[in-house]
């Protein structure tokens, strides 16, 4: 599977390594290409989830402001409802295709 702005790959992993949260495709934090995402200051905690980290995301010529977002920290309850450890995992949505 990858993750694709603009026809630039940020993130690219078999389908075994990713993880589906309420219909989000989670990239493990080694499949993401170096240099694509940068930190934002958006606050944002779920319930059960905990406090989020969003990215901008870049290919070099356009930028999606909050493209990305991960659980650098999670609850760690919530490891039992999505059935492992997705600490650091990264989403992407907006602007961005997950395809495979």
């Amino acid at each position: 599977m990858k993750a694709v702005l603009n026809g630039t790959t940020v993130a690219e992993a078999p389908l075994e390594d990713l993880i589906k949260i309420e219909g989000n495709w989670y990239f493990p934090p080694s499949s993401i290409a170096e240099g694509f995402l940068t930190p934002t200051d958006t606050p944002y905690t779920c319930s059960w989830k905990g406090e989020a980290q969003y990215f901008t995301v870049s290919d070099g010529t356009s930028s999606v402001t909050d493209g990305a977002f991960s659980y650098p920290a999670p609850t760690p309850s919530s490891f039992d409802r999505v059935g492992q450890d997705y600490s650091g995992y990264v989403a992407f949505w907006k602007d961005l295709q997950v395809i495979e």
